[in-house]
């Protein structure tokens, strides 16, 4: 088979939703006749925002996978400031900002550049560079965040006769909690500089929307939108083959994975308010994830009743939602939010229950939401159709998702897309 390396920090035993797409495809390419090689940091010496053991299980145990250690900084953050936790997501799981937060923003900001994970890089060049002759590799992936991934493929390109594709699932200077990290001019400067040597230097870029290619299109005068292809993330119709779940006695709003005060409520929790009281006493919402502790008393002030389940597996978290009634989504109200289709959507497409989303109405996820029938986005402020909606599935459930166009989403399909991709830049080698 034709070989293809790809480099990538987050792979199992990591948890969340980065460590999926890479995961997924790497399942399907041997169907297509692409043997994944993957190369990616020792568990024992990354810093992982959450760690989600039952992933072991789905790496196929043909598949080739090398590890390096690592000099990791997070590593060292949790040891000085006494966290079990590394900080992600703009330091969303940091409960309240003290001086230590500022200062670590700030270091981070302006001495880790592109990030904190950079300490992976020499090692991985190493082992990249060993496989590679190993192999007799023609074309390297490299997948980001963390985006100093990405300075090993830019190295990689330099050094050796290779394709390289660049998949950047998340956009990097314009990512909505950059300006925390307090960048001087100069600092802002270096960033930019890597970002943009990257977009114009790949063979090829993968971003996961259109608004993301926009942004990443943009960073150049040379004509980046060319080599840039769109896949975005999906779900896998394995992990949705499940028998049975336990019966609620409860009408269930679920919620899955990170939420932070970027995330604007005010007019969902009016809506939630309003509805008649008979039904509130048979509401819970589940949270299944990271809830800073202000966002919980934003819910409870609003007299709605919770449950705080925190971080699970993936298998348990699928589960959730097939328990639920209603499932919800929320983008965050920041700059070039229109781009944002977290890996969530297309497991809360897969479960066919109704999804009630909050973000831009001229969005790529708007547009995906209505394409595939499976519930409805609302604008930030629009308190009445978020109720007239929550009211009418709670009360008289209907789902609509169209299960064809939906199947465009799963990763086997999507797998075929990125063959297409490797295959056509062999051809233009």
């Amino acid at each position: 088979m034709k070989k293809v390396l790809i480099i990538t920090y987050y792979w199992p035993p990591s948890g969340g939703a980065g460590v999926q797409r890479w995961l997924k495809f790497a399942k399907y390419l041997p169907e297509f006749g692409w043997q994944p090689i993957i190369l990616t940091i020792d568990p024992q010496y990354a810093s992982y925002p959450q760690r989600d053991e039952s992933l072991l299980s789905e790496v196929d145990p043909g598949c080739l996978v090398y590890t390096t250690q690592s000099f990791e900084l997070y590593n060292l953050y949790k040891l000085i400031s006494g966290k079990k936790e590394v900080p992600y997501g703009g330091f969303a799981n940091d409960a309240k900002e003290g001086i230590f937060q500022k200062l670590a923003k700030f270091l981070r900001g302006n001495f880790l550049l592109p990030d904190p994970r950079k300490g992976w890089n020499k090692y991985a060049l190493k082992k990249a560079a060993e496989l590679i002759h190993k192999y007799n590799i023609k074309t390297v992936v490299t997948t980001s965040p963390p985006h100093s991934t990405q300075l090993i493929g830019l190295k990689l390109k330099k050094q050796f006769n290779i394709q390289w594709i660049a998949d950047l699932r998340d956009p990097w200077t314009d990512i909505y909690y950059y300006n925390q990290f307090s960048h001087t001019a100069l600092a802002r400067w270096i960033d930019k500089r890597y970002e943009r040597k990257v977009v114009e230097n790949a063979d090829l870029l993968i971003t996961v929307s259109e608004d993301v290619k926009r942004i990443f299109t943009e960073k150049s005068d040379l004509n980046i939108a060319a080599k840039t292809a769109v896949i975005p993330n999906g779900f896998d119709e394995d992990d949705f083959k499940i028998p049975s779940v336990p019966a609620e006695r409860r009408k269930i709003i679920t919620y899955t994975g990170t939420i932070s005060e970027a995330y604007d409520v005010g007019c969902l929790l009016k809506a939630l308010s309003s509805l008649d009281d008979r039904l509130k006493s048979v509401l819970l919402i589940r949270f299944v994830g990271k809830v800073p502790p202000s966002v919980e008393q934003k819910f409870r002030a609003a007299g709605l009743q919770l449950e705080l389940v925190g971080y699970v597996d993936h298998p348990k978290s699928i589960e959730y939602l097939f328990r639920s009634d209603l499932l919800l989504l929320i983008l965050p109200k920041v700059k070039n939010n229109r781009g944002i289709l977290t890996g969530k959507f297309f497991e809360y497409l897969a479960s066919h229950k109704p999804i009630l989303a909050i973000g831009p109405t001229d969005g790529d996820l708007a547009k995906i939401i209505q394409e595939t029938q499976c519930g409805k986005l609302f604008d930030y402020d629009d308190t009445e159709g978020m109720f007239n909606y929550i009211q009418d599935q709670l009360v008289n459930p209907q789902v609509r998702t169209n299960p064809e166009l939906a199947n465009q989403y799963s990763r086997k399909e999507l797998t075929r897309k990125i063959v297409q991709l490797l295959e056509t830049k062999q051809v233009n080698a």
